[in-house]
């Protein structure tokens, strides 16, 4: 006989329950220096057959890299819609889906990443540093809790109830200070997770897509590709 799991609303509790102290014990002992190689932010696998760079993004996420930006985005400037749960058709993407990855550029990266060299060295830097989405800001690390989304595959380390992604800054030395900002944020983020996945699902309403059509599915409703609202 099998058992359900436990709710997103026990789920949530759990991550408001989460201790930032104990958060951060986990990652000093896994340790993390980001050395700026820029992997978290690019599209993956050889070139001429790259997955785009997949990093979900909040809607007033989204808003707020809009107001950081100097050049004024639009929407879809800043995200697109989720490919998971999309199908390809003879006019493109089509369907629906229920989350938004930050907008990538023609090579697959995200579109606010650039790099330079430095000491003939290249090195990444994120154009919207400081304001840049939680998931970012957090990278490598998630919770183990149901609901919350795991960037980038399966962990390769765990510690309690973070998990860390593949990156090669794992394993450096990091200062209590730096662990406990990073442990903040990713409760916040755990927390946001969940409270984005009840919206979801609360304000979902079925829509028929045509051809070429694309509807994401948002803690706010149903919305184009542009960031505008479905109409009932």
């Amino acid at each position: 006989m099998s058992h359900a799991g436990p709710s997103l609303e026990e789920e949530l509790e759990r991550a408001r329950d989460l201790s930032v102290s104990d958060l951060a014990d986990a990652i000093e002992s896994i340790g993390f220096e980001c050395t700026r190689c820029g992997a978290c932010c690019k599209g993956h696998g050889e070139e001429g057959d790259r997955e785009p760079h997949t990093a979900t993004v909040f809607p007033d996420e989204v808003r707020e890299l809009q107001a950081a930006t100097d050049d004024e985005r639009e929407w879809r400037d800043v995200a697109r819609p989720m490919p998971y749960g999309l199908s390809e058709g003879d006019d493109g993407p089509e369907g629906e889906t229920f989350e938004w990855a930050l907008q990538t550029d023609a090579c697959g990266d995200c579109v606010f990443y650039e790099e330079s060299e430095t000491g003939g060295e290249t090195r990444g830097a994120c154009t919207v540093h400081d304001d840049r989405p939680l998931i970012c800001e957090t990278y490598p690390f998630s919770v183990g809790l149901g609901g919350t989304s795991q960037p980038m595959g399966e962990a390769v380390d765990e510690e309690g109830m973070v998990r860390a992604h593949e990156c090669e800054g794992l394993g450096r030395d990091i200062s209590r200070g730096d662990a406990e900002e990073l442990a903040g944020a990713l409760k916040e983020r755990a927390v946001r997770e969940l409270e984005e996945a009840i919206g979801v699902r609360d304000e979902y309403r079925p829509v028929d897509t045509g051809p070429g059509e694309v509807v994401v599915h948002d803690s706010e409703g149903a919305k184009r590709p542009d960031g505008s609202v479905v109409d009932d």
